[in-house]
């Protein structure tokens, strides 16, 4: 939680609602919830207690024994169920005060696509609902998340890969990078057989570009290459190369001299660079594990 945040919640109320009252949105971009990692924030939330209220809309319900008031949830689904993991029966919330369904989807659309930790189908599927539920063009949707047209854009092409493609990369088998790079194989019958040595050899973004570069019958662009190439590098440079290009999904050089060098990095679209920009900017907020 920043300062920002911080800023918000002293000046908005936080009320503490039983978890039976809260009520999932029906629209909910993420579809996977990893068990393991539920108990790891179930753990955390044991120990230090929820830092960022859950956000939910009062609905007011005629019973037959008279008016009834439950919440439905906006955001923050993974920490109403671990508190519930721990027998939580109250959690803190944040009440939004809005009247139209229509509108109350929107926003829950917009809360979740926001967050960092959606898989980029979930955020592809979440994109689509924007468009169909709305009827937005690619450009409103860009708008309301904050996000480049050609980001949406090219999020959204990942729902035109076959569903057994899109299956590996919500379960992580695949990273987004391999996954675009496949939608530039156009025959399906190719698509497919590089896929399945993709994920029986375990093949990097770089060789998997090669391989589909071979195929097609062209040269991968080289210029970049031979310039990464002919930079030569102390092991300690090679160590931070393998480390960044692991984090990043391309090919990454690093030269030092003394404290002083450079580092080159590689892209082969506008898309492939939106991507790595918004993969280094979000690791601003989430620094390295381990120090550089």
């Amino acid at each position: 939680m920043n300062e920002k945040d911080l800023k918000l919640f002293d000046s908005t109320p936080i009320f503490h609602i039983e978890v039976e009252k809260i009520k999932p949105h029906p629209f909910q971009p993420r579809r996977d919830f990893n068990q393991e990692s539920l108990k790891e924030l179930s753990e955390s939330i044991r120990e230090f207690g929820i830092l960022q209220p859950l956000v939910v809309s009062k609905i007011e319900k005629e019973t037959p024994t008279g008016a009834d008031v439950e919440y439905q949830l906006i955001a923050g689904e993974r920490r109403l169920m671990a508190a519930k993991l721990i027998g939580w029966e109250r959690v803190p919330v944040i009440v939004r005060q809005v009247d139209e369904k229509k509108e109350r989807l929107e926003l829950a659309i917009i809360e979740n696509v926001q967050r960092s930790d959606l898989n980029p189908l979930e955020t592809a599927r979440a994109y689509a609902r924007l468009q169909e539920e709305f009827r937005l063009t690619q450009r409103e949707v860009a708008q309301r998340i904050g996000k480049s047209r050609e980001t949406v854009a090219n999020t959204l092409r990942l729902l035109d890969l076959p569903a057994f493609i899109q299956e590996a990369l919500s379960q992580n088998k695949i990273s987004e990078s391999h996954a675009r790079a496949l939608l530039a194989v156009a025959d399906a019958a190719q698509q497919t057989n590089l896929f399945n040595e993709l994920v029986k050899s375990n093949l990097s973004v770089r060789e998997l570009r090669r391989k589909i570069a071979d195929a097609a019958g062209v040269q991968p662009a080289g210029d970049v290459d031979s310039e990464i190439d002919r930079i030569k590098a102390d092991p300690e440079s090679e160590l931070l190369s393998v480390r960044l290009e692991e984090a990043l999904g391309t090919r990454v050089k690093v030269r030092k001299i003394g404290e002083r060098g450079k580092i080159m990095i590689k892209f082969y679209s506008r898309e492939e660079l939106e991507n790595i920009l918004s993969k280094i900017i979000r690791s601003s907020d989430n620094p390295l594990r381990e120090p550089l």
